[in-house]
């Protein structure tokens, strides 16, 4: 089993969905955790003690991604929680679907580039800053940035710019033993816009037929991937992008 015992991680949005799973998992194997909430404070504190509960350190911290201010603020409370950061998972983002480019209004654009796309890149130019040596930094994309998906227009572009970062900022600084990679999942069932069962049916549909497995991602595939990424064995992977996608298509 990997372990992350004395490691400090911070994960952004990761008060449901995909950033508790990864939360969740990281705490199980030995780290510190830092969850991040932009407004659902009492999801954030099941989160908390559900990670208590398995002996591991944790704290919750407030933080709009989309504002640099709350990012450096941030970076700060974790690193006087716990003395340093070790692994950085740039996971916070909405989604805009079934949404065709003629339908999309600047307003649209505005907020999930904002969260998407700037949340993203300072979220990992804070981890840059901060991330002690031989740390991992881990962005989390979406298949829609490989496979377009009529629709997801702005959603799969505010998800594409931060793939080109990941791949700057692994060169950059690499030769300091620190891994920046991406996990690009597949749509995944009970969390995002698939949280209620029998949402969205005809995406559903489109998404299932695409994947010769048979089904969409679920959490625990997505923190598969980054628990690899997160650990030793992925410390001569960086500047990669892995899809968690089944074989879909698009």
């Amino acid at each position: 089993m990997n372990s992350l015992k004395n490691k400090v991680a911070i994960i952004t949005g990761s008060a449901r969905g995909l950033g508790k799973a990864i939360a969740e998992r990281y705490a199980a194997l030995g780290a510190d955790i830092v969850i991040n909430y932009s407004r659902d404070k009492a999801s954030a504190e099941e989160v908390v003690n559900n990670i208590r509960a398995m002996g591991a350190k944790v704290i919750a911290i407030q933080a709009d991604v989309s504002k640099v201010a709350d990012l450096e603020r941030l970076f700060q409370e974790a690193k006087k929680a716990f003395g340093k950061i070790d692994i950085v998972v740039a996971n916070a983002g909405i989604e805009l679907v079934e949404t065709p480019v003629t339908d999309f209004t600047e307003e649209q654009f505005d907020r999930v580039f904002s969260i998407n796309t700037k949340g993203a890149y300072f979220t990992m130019q804070q981890a840059a800053k901060n991330i002690e040596d031989n740390g991992r930094i881990i962005y989390i994309a979406s298949s829609t940035t490989s496979f377009p998906v009529p629709g997801m227009a702005v959603y799969g572009g505010s998800k594409t710019t931060p793939r080109y970062m990941v791949e700057i900022l692994s060169k950059e600084i690499g030769h300091r033993g620190v891994t920046v990679n991406t996990i690009i999942p597949f749509a995944v069932d009970h969390s995002g816009i698939f949280a209620e069962a029998g949402s969205y049916p005809e995406l559903r549909k489109q998404l299932l037929d695409s994947c010769p497995m048979g089904r969409l991602a679920e959490v625990e595939d997505v923190a598969n991937a980054a628990e690899f990424f997160a650990s030793d064995l992925s410390s001569f992977v960086n500047g990669q992008h892995l899809l968690v996608n089944g074989g879909a298509t698009n």
